[in-house]
């Protein structure tokens, strides 16, 4: 290519960033069900930039995904129905940002900032915040702060956080974790709630913000819905939505509380443009960007810089088949600051919330509270943990009572721990109460002879 037609690109690319929303034009070229490839001749286009394809109804957003010679790969936010080869394209510029203000607290929006919630358009912020914007320097990170609070008692005693901390909630399939969710959103200590509902069932929205969020935890939340019959694209965009919005209140010195239920149905609306752009298969069919998506979104969450607050994240991850060893589960537990296993054996004996404390883990749990609530955790793990071990023994009726003090004391402890562990969907308990309940319980049993 000679050096005019080298200036001509860089010009028109140029036009692109500076200008718009519109700055130059296209055609579709072709549409599969996934895909749609357009005209590129000028070398306009990058990966990540928005464009608007003209059809009968109103235009369709999509974006570029993949460049190759005098063409471009593009991803819709919609259906391809009435997408027709010829049609045209506006190429845009700043479109992957969001105006972010007050105004959208309260509000239900999807993938795009559009409100979906019927109560009119949003007010606008003033400065554009990009969606796919990096996380503060490492080295300029504040650490992690005080205690969170959920009110849930098995994670305020054993996966106890901070604010700023990163937890993950695991578990199969109809387990009770988009439950467990609700409960921390309606009971969690923080200034803002940034929820973001990703891949779920359509019907469970409104279940989710008029039952279990309330007039008064939407009144200081977010929500963002992309449900798992939109595209792929709106699935994952919803992921960077949420943590945008996080970022705008946590840099007016907020704490947020960011919630995500997905992180898997992400990675599977990844998965699907991985492999619609031309990526490879690797693992269980994951294509190599999922893991490279996964740092990138959840390195977001965390302490600002000097002077700004915190996102405080709870991500839920959907084991397949219930294991948790598979890419995504292994993945994200590398990356999270603490994982919560919920346990299927658990929810079918009737406990909720089904969480299994000798699996669940918080990686700041020796900072998090103070040296009387860790020993009061650790002797409470102690003793469930020598039950676990002999569980099958006691069950099968092979154990004889007064064969082992340990173990007599263990399952006494147990029953009322797992009457302990068990709360319902509306019942709060302040972290100092339910430590105070569990010390009383344990001085109970440690003093059995």
């Amino acid at each position: 290519m000679g050096e005019p037609a080298l200036q001509q690109m860089q010009n028109v690319r140029n036009l692109v960033r500076r200008n718009g929303p519109t700055s130059a034009c296209g055609a579709v070229d072709s549409v599969s069900d996934l895909a749609i490839k357009i005209e590129d001749r000028l070398g306009a286009l990058e990966v990540g930039t928005r464009v608007a394809i003209e059809t009968d109804a109103a235009d369709l957003i999509a974006e570029v995904v993949g460049v190759s010679r005098g063409s471009a790969t593009c991803l819709p936010f919609g259906g391809v129905e009435g997408v027709r080869r010829g049609a045209r394209v506006a190429f845009q510029s700043g479109a992957s940002a969001v105006r972010t203000s007050r105004a959208w607290l309260g509000r239900v929006v999807d993938a795009l900032g559009r409100p979906v919630d019927g109560k009119g358009p949003i007010a606008p912020g003033g400065q554009p915040r990009d969606l796919r914007a990096a996380p503060p320097p490492a080295a300029l990170r504040e650490r992690l702060g005080g205690p969170v609070g959920f009110g849930v008692r098995a994670l305020d005693i054993f996966c106890p956080s901070r604010v700023g901390q990163r937890l993950g909630v695991f578990s199969g399939s109809g387990v009770g974790k988009s439950m467990l969710l609700s409960m921390i959103a309606r009971n969690a200590d923080c200034d803002i709630s940034i929820i973001a509902l990703i891949g779920e069932r359509g019907r469970e929205v409104r279940e989710f913000i008029e039952d279990n969020l309330g007039p008064d935890g939407l009144a200081r939340s977010v929500v963002i819905v992309a449900t798992s019959d939109e595209p792929a694209m709106m699935r994952r965009e919803a992921a960077f939505l949420a943590l945008t919005i996080g970022e705008y209140f946590r840099d007016e010195g907020c704490h947020v509380l960011c919630l995500m239920d997905s992180l898997t149905r992400v990675a599977a609306a990844q998965r699907e443009i991985g492999l619609a752009a031309g990526e490879p298969p690797t693992a269980k069919g994951y294509t190599p960007s999922v893991f490279s998506l996964l740092p990138k979104l959840l390195e977001r969450a965390g302490s600002g810089g000097p002077g700004a607050g915190a996102v405080t994240g709870v991500f839920t991850v959907l084991v397949e088949g219930d294991d948790h060893d598979e890419p995504i589960a292994d993945a994200a537990r590398a990356i999270l600051d603490g994982h919560v296993v919920l346990d299927r054996k658990i929810a079918e004996r009737g406990r909720f919330p089904a969480v299994d404390i000798l699996k669940s883990v918080s990686r700041t749990a020796n900072f998090d509270t103070q040296s009387r609530e860790r020993d009061l955790s650790r002797r409470a793990r102690a003793l469930a943990s020598i039950y676990d071990d002999m569980s099958e023994i006691v069950r099968i009726g092979a154990y004889q009572a007064g064969s082992n003090f340990e173990l007599d004391r263990a399952i006494g402890f147990n029953g009322e721990l797992e009457k302990f562990l068990s709360q319902e969907l509306d019942e709060f308990t302040a972290p100092a109460d339910a430590f105070a309940a569990l010390e009383t319980i344990l001085k109970k049993h440690e003093a059995e002879t």
